[in-house]
């Protein structure tokens, strides 16, 4: 009767599960980017209104409306006297608890399954972003009140990228991992998307920045419950998964063990192209956290645009990317099937358009004076090309290791994320005038950092598996010689590597 009830249901649904689980991590993204990107606008007008006459910028924009407050929030009570070193530390708070919980995500994910390290997270976050507001206004705008709740938000999405790329080892067969990686991956530009334009409009019709906390709270817990009901950390253990689609990826996925293994941690800590996707990892973050968290101060502060000309500029950019992410990821599977690139060169084809295209065009916005819709245009075009990071480097660590996708993304997304407590501060600190020639250095900054971090995995970089990944590796150094065995235990292979003077 089980059997029964199961093979109904798995017919109610009209696409496989694998595309079901895509789906839904997509949106996990989106939530987790909605509830982490939504303080980056809503903070432009929770604070007391810049008096322009405090500083001298000759190349300062004309602001277009005439109202000597561009404020856009009714109770003056709520606006707090927060300089932009204090801005700077509570937008960068967030990484703080974010980069802590990536290990421990990664391998939990591992080690008991992807379905409750993701949904918890997402779920926690979600009841913080709720309250946010009641610990502001309760705390009468104390601003190590809110580093601290930020810290705690944090903890949760730290296990979002460990634990959904651990489930997409489970699920998702190489020649669709371009596809379905950016699929998953591009939920961050939708987030980012949704965040700032939803933002704007939000506090522009309310009067208030804490109805943006209390939509993206209330997402998250929907898409909590969603998540609890359709997904599963793998196929063996879904409810009514079709036993066609369960063959195919028992076929496809053959060299991904359904067991816990021990992690080779010894292996992975040693292992260059890891580190190689770490550094670019860095680099990535980098420039798309600067992009994150300071493009809404850059719109306000540089090119004076409102709250909601705010949102809705903001958020072209993450359009673009979102469109140029889940076109490439297409292209690249396609140009990996029909083997006019290999794995390892369209990694790094990919990765580098996404380098090297965003440092030109974010330092080109910002020499383009007071042409709001030219500089606007320049940041779309360098995220659009940020867009091909998904097919490159971010779905790398699959293919360096499907059974320890996991862990390799905790380390990878974990020390990327120290970008994200750098970035917002450096900027804070280097815009301390709100002046276009300090934002240029801020800008001059991300691009040398782009072209470093490319550097490194154009040299180190692989999209080959790696020995470690198979469940039977094992590694023996032979004492009183210069000859060290890497070899597999009842595996596949068996390779020996030998080093002289």
């Amino acid at each position: 009767m089980l059997t029964g009830w199961r093979l109904t249901l798995s017919k109610c649904f009209l696409i496989p599960q694998r595309y079901i689980l895509g789906i839904m991590g997509f949106f996990a993204i989106v939530n987790a980017y909605t509830m982490r990107v939504s303080l980056s606008l809503a903070i432009t007008e929770m604070v007391v209104p810049i008096n322009a006459t405090e500083y001298d910028d000759p190349d300062a924009c004309i602001p277009e409306y005439t109202n000597s407050s561009n404020s856009a929030i009714k109770d003056k009570s709520t606006l707090y006297d927060w300089d932009e070193k204090t801005q700077g530390l509570i937008l960068s708070s967030f990484y703080w608890g974010y980069v802590i919980t990536h290990l421990p995500g990664g391998v939990l994910a591992e080690k008991f399954g992807g379905k409750y390290s993701l949904g918890l997270g997402i779920l926690s976050t979600a009841l913080f972003t709720l309250i946010t507001p009641w610990v502001i206004i309760g705390t009468g705008g104390n601003w190590k009140a809110l580093v601290a709740l930020r810290v705690i938000e944090g903890f949760g999405e730290g296990t979002t990228y460990p634990a959904l790329t651990a489930l997409l080892a489970k699920w998702v067969p190489l020649k669709e991992r371009a596809t379905i990686g950016s699929i998953v991956y591009a939920g961050s530009q939708f987030g980012t998307i949704l965040s700032n334009a939803i933002s704007g409009e939000l506090i522009r019709r309310t009067q208030d920045w804490a109805s943006v906390f209390y939509f993206f709270g209330g997402l998250g817990v929907i898409w909590f419950i969603l998540w609890v009901l359709l997904c599963y950390s793998d196929p063996e253990s879904h409810p009514f998964i079709t036993e066609k689609e369960k063959e195919y990826l028992q076929r496809e996925l053959s060299g991904v063990s359904s067991s816990t293994l021990p992690i080779p941690w010894k292996a992975i800590l040693t292992s260059v192209p890891m580190w190689a996707l770490v550094i670019t990892q860095v680099g990535h973050d980098w420039g798309f956290f600067t992009m994150v968290t300071d493009l809404p101060k850059y719109m306000k502060d540089v090119l004076k645009f409102n709250v909601s000309q705010n949102g809705i500029w903001s958020s072209v950019p993450y359009v673009v990317m979102w469109f140029s992410s889940l076109a490439s990821g297409w292209l690249c599977d396609f140009l990996i099937r029909k083997n006019i690139m290999g794995l390892t060169f369209s990694r790094k084809f990919f990765t580098s358009l996404a380098s090297m295209g965003p440092a030109v065009f974010i330092l080109v916005a910002s020499y383009v004076g007071c042409d709001r819709m030219l500089a606007v245009w320049m940041f779309t075009i360098a995220m659009g090309f940020m867009g091909c990071y998904y097919c490159g480097m971010k779905v790398n660590a699959l293919d360096l290791s499907p059974n320890f996708a996991g862990t390799l993304m905790a380390i990878i997304n974990g020390l990327g994320a120290t970008s994200g407590i750098v970035t917002p501060y450096l900027a804070g600190a280097l815009t301390e005038d709100h002046t276009l020639v300090q934002w240029r250095l801020v800008f001059w900054i991300t691009f040398g950092v782009f072209a470093v971090t490319n550097l490194v995995y154009l040299v180190f970089g692989t999209g080959k598996e790696q020995i470690w990944n198979d469940p039977g590796y094992k590694v023996t150094v032979k004492k009183g010689t210069k000859e060290a065995d890497a070899e597999v235990v009842n595996g596949k292979n068996n390779l020996e590597m030998s080093s002289k003077n």
